[in-house]
């Protein structure tokens, strides 16, 4: 990472610090209570683990983030992306206060679950993959969240709604208005 006024290497802790003291703090000291060494291979058996406390921190892995986790287990920003990137869990964006997915596996695909996701695309005027410019709801996609007997299913945040029709799509959504 270079500063934009001198071109100067900056490390990803002192950029952290200055945006985002308290979190960054706490994320280090997570990282620093880890077994973590000298042999890179494992350091990635704690890569996972420290992407989900990093993005429950901040609410999603900007640049860097990622980059204090690079430096920190000594592994590439870019098999770093590639964990995020390959996870659906993971995002390198902001999300909504709110985290709606709908689970598009086949139980629940070929029950309509395209439908709710059109339904919830209509109401919040956004696309999947999205948040909603007030920041409030996020809107993604799940391939499978294992209650295929509820297809199909919608995920807000920890709460489960089952067999959701997307009429039921504006009464989920009235639940998150605070």
């Amino acid at each position: 990472m270079s500063c934009d006024c001198c071109g100067k290497k900056e490390k990803a802790l002192e950029k952290l610090m200055k945006l985002e003291p308290k979190k960054t703090t706490e994320l280090v000291a997570f990282i620093d209570s880890l077994p973590l060494g000298n042999d890179i291979d494992a350091n990635r058996g704690c890569l996972i683990e420290t992407l989900h406390r990093a993005q429950t921190i901040f609410g999603y892995l900007p640049a860097e983030v990622q980059q204090l986790v690079s430096e920190r287990l000594k592994i590439t920003r870019s098999e770093i992306y590639g964990v995020i990137s390959f996870y659906s869990y993971f995002t390198d964006k902001p999300i909504g206060r709110h985290k709606i997915n709908v689970c598009c596996g086949t139980a629940c695909f070929v029950k309509g679950a395209t439908r709710i996701v059109d339904e919830f695309k209509s109401k919040l005027g956004i696309k999947e993959g999205e948040t909603t410019p007030d920041k409030k709801f996020f809107l993604g996609v799940l391939r499978c969240v294992g209650a295929c007997s509820l297809a199909p299913v919608v995920m807000v945040d920890d709460h489960v709604y089952g067999k959701v029709t997307p009429e039921m799509v504006s009464t989920i959504l009235a639940d998150y208005q605070d």
